[in-house]
């Protein structure tokens, strides 16, 4: 396999995601969302059904997002923005209310995988955890940090959504 190519997972296939964006600017038009598309491409290349994706701002609009996906009973809900250290970077205080159970290996993955990139990446306060059976995950709200968290996710995304959905196959 080249490493230029996606890791493919065949048993995704048919599965719905949802993409949340975290940013009052963007919401408002300020300017364009650059994390979006490449969330909706990497989940396409990976055989996922994305919904379009949703465009909030920062804080409380991020947990309704969240929780109207939610609805629609998605293998996976991928946020980006709103991971950092400003006052209105609350997408983790909205997330974490929604998980069942966290899943800190992930999280440890990324800030390591980030962080041989940028100690910045410490900063990232983000979650993934489980919500029944959607896998749900905060990214940083850059394109390198959600590229960087992406190929993490990679490798793991077909077992992880395998896993939650009550397969036992390892």
């Amino acid at each position: 396999m080249s490493t230029s190519e996606p890791h493919r997972h065949g048993e995704i296939t048919g599965r719905k995601a949802g993409v949340v964006i975290a940013s009052t600017r963007a919401a408002a038009g300020i300017y364009q969302d650059e994390t979006g598309p490449v969330i909706i491409d990497w989940l396409t290349e990976h055989g996922f059904e994305p919904f379009p994706a949703m465009v909030v701002p920062d804080g409380e609009p991020v947990g309704a997002a969240i929780r109207a996906l939610l609805t629609q009973r998605p293998a996976v809900v991928i946020t980006s923005g709103g991971t950092g250290l400003n006052a209105d970077d609350l997408t983790p205080e909205m997330t974490l209310p929604l998980l069942d159970r966290e899943i800190p290996g992930i999280m440890e993955g990324m800030r390591q995988a980030g962080r041989a990139k940028t100690p910045m990446a410490m900063l990232s306060r983000g979650y993934a955890g489980a919500a029944g059976s959607t896998f749900i995950v905060n990214l940083p709200g850059s394109p390198k940090g959600v590229m960087d968290g992406l190929t993490v996710l990679d490798p793991v995304i077909g077992h992880l959504c395998d896993q939650l959905e009550g397969s036992n196959g390892h």
